[in-house]
């Protein structure tokens, strides 16, 4: 009964450390480690201990014969990745390298700007040397976390299981959050560099790329990324505005998140129900009309930007039908998802089924979204002919065979895109802050999304994280300039400047109380989605705790 792993993952590597025979790869240090769309379990040499699957924070790894019916895919997706890439080594691996010590004693005072898994991920590397006497992690929201917690699909909970790392990363004594503070206006990087050796900017990429054609700012048409804030309770787009009253959406670009937005706009309410889906947006699904949804991508399946994981999951949903429409040439490649979309599209659908679908279209770009009295009415869709290059990549050429699909709802999900950021240079074509390695200048410093650009996975910042902090360690070496202030005159400055910023305990209080309000009605969580709810339960005196002996600050 060999182990099979059947999500991406979090890249915490804890798995191939645990494995006995060195079975799971790509392993750090080897091509593909923190880049890949998941790790991979070979099961010719897989001894069944189950180490694997203790290991893992996200419970990504299963014994192959608990995989469901639809989830079987998952075992030749593993096996294949072992016909590429052998690896007859099976000594286990020790990922246990000696600590690197800084030839300057420190102590030393990092900040960081943003919550999400690259700030944590950042702030737990740092933390390992003892040289770093503190890391304050500034966000802009009463809640961490980031895209965790406002950008995975609320249907997908065992993602969101990689919140027990972060959980564990906060509880580092030298840890500390600022939540409800915003950088570049209630407090600058004047202001940090005066406290702090090292400033990191984890900011994301919070905006969208456009479709650059008519229309696409008619009411209707909304980013991927406000409507995923919206189901998924982000505080700046609780109230926006979503028209569900029209029998099909449309959904511009193929990636994972389209995937999301496809499944959450028709999974059957009863299923919604369980999930930790924010409450406004639940409600609103609960009444509406869109039994279609066309997702429309630009070139054939074999470049399709979702994975194979998420596809096999999309092809698994239970209440909804999904169907491929393409070109049977299309469908003919040797690669996985191909052949996936090849088994969906030979699916026999109930003509009578009163299911709501799926449609995925390939090889469509759409022209202009349609409107009347300034709101969407359907979207002109041009078929394209895909041209191999010189080199081999394909690119779509719109053709003049045009057709329309009739909508209420336009979603354009074709990537996101970083936004400029206060006292830092910008990139306006790759959407990125310059840098080299993370560095922007020394002591200032970029990891995540503004740093590469809108790529990866939730694991790919762990990455990310270990080569920016090894910069900022060069640079502590070299000679950064010694702050003025302390770490409590920071928490001094931000009591005086942000009287509502709350810190871990407030957060700890806010999470309590979504955990038992979802309890009551039988939801891992009902989410506070108003800021000011939030930082009013956040400020909240939490429930009494043991007194310390010591104190962190002086």
């Amino acid at each position: 009964m060999p182990y099979v792993i059947k999500q991406s993952c979090c890249a915490d590597a804890s798995c191939v450390v645990a494995c006995p025979v060195n079975c799971i790869h790509p392993a750090p240090g080897e091509v593909g480690f923190g880049t890949t769309e998941m790790l991979y379990v070979d099961g010719a040499a897989c001894v069944s201990c189950g180490a694997c699957a203790t290991a893992c924070p996200v419970g990504a790894i299963v014994p192959d014969a608990t995989l469901t019916t639809d989830e079987l895919p998952f075992i030749d997706l593993n096996a294949a990745y072992y016909e590429a890439f052998p690896h007859a080594d099976r000594t286990p691996v020790a990922l246990v390298p000696q600590q690197r010590r800084l030839t300057r004693t420190g102590p030393f005072r990092i900040a960081i700007v943003g919550a999400g898994p690259a700030g944590i991920f950042t702030a737990d590397e740092l933390l390992k040397h003892p040289e770093v006497e503190g890391v304050d992690v500034y966000e802009r929201l009463h809640t961490p976390y980031g895209l965790v917690r406002h950008g995975v699909a609320p249907d997908h909970p065992s993602t969101k299981l990689v919140t027990r790392l972060f959980e564990a990363i906060e509880r580092q004594p030298k840890f500390r959050y600022f939540l409800g503070v915003r950088i570049g206006e209630e407090i600058t990087l004047a202001d940090l560099k005066s406290h702090y050796h090292a400033v990191v900017y984890a900011v994301g990429a919070s905006s969208d790329r456009s479709l650059g054609i008519p229309g696409e700012d008619l009411a209707g048409s909304v980013p991927a990324t406000a409507l995923v804030g919206w189901y998924n309770g982000h505080p700046e787009q609780d109230d926006l505005e979503v028209p569900l009253t029209h029998e099909r959406a449309v959904v511009v670009g193929n990636g994972n998140v389209a995937l999301d937005v496809a499944r959450i706009l028709t999974r059957p309410i009863e299923m919604l129900e369980r999930t930790d889906l924010a409450p406004g947006a639940l409600e609103q699904l609960r009444d509406s009309k869109i039994r279609e949804v066309v997702i429309l991508g630009r070139r054939g399946p074999a470049q399709a930007a979702f994975t194979v994981p998420e596809l096999i999951g999309l092809a698994a949903l239970d209440g909804v039908d999904v169907v491929v429409e393409a070109d049977p040439e299309m469908l003919s490649g040797d690669d996985q998802r191909s052949q996936l979309l090849s088994d969906i599209a030979s699916r026999e659908i109930d003509p009578e089924s009163t299911n709501r679908r799926i449609v995925l279209r390939f090889a469509a770009s759409p022209v202009e979204v349609l409107g009347a009295d300034g709101r969407v009415t359907g979207v002109r869709v041009a078929r394209n002919d895909l041209i191999t290059g010189a080199e081999g990549v394909v690119r779509a050429e719109t053709t003049d065979e045009v057709h329309t699909l009739e909508a209420g709802l336009v979603v354009r999900s074709v990537g996101h895109r970083g936004l400029p950021v206060a006292d830092l240079p910008f990139d306006e074509a790759a959407a990125i802050v310059p840098n080299d390695r993370g560095r922007v200048e020394p002591g200032v410093y970029v990891v995540g999304w503004i740093k590469r650009g809108p790529v990866g996975f939730i694991g790919t910042n762990r990455t990310d994280s270990r080569e920016v902090t090894d910069t900022i360690l060069d640079d502590l070496d070299a000679g950064l300039p010694e702050p003025i202030g302390s770490l409590r005159a920071a928490g001094d400055l931000v009591a005086k400047r942000c009287p509502a910023a709350t810190g871990r305990e407030g957060w700890q209080h806010l999470d309590a109380v979504e955990r038992e309000q979802g309890a009551a009605v039988g939801r891992p969580r009902v989410k506070v989605c108003d800021p000011e709810r939030q930082a009013a339960i956040s400020a909240a005196p939490p429930a009494p705790q043991r007194r310390r002996l010591f104190g962190r600050f002086k």
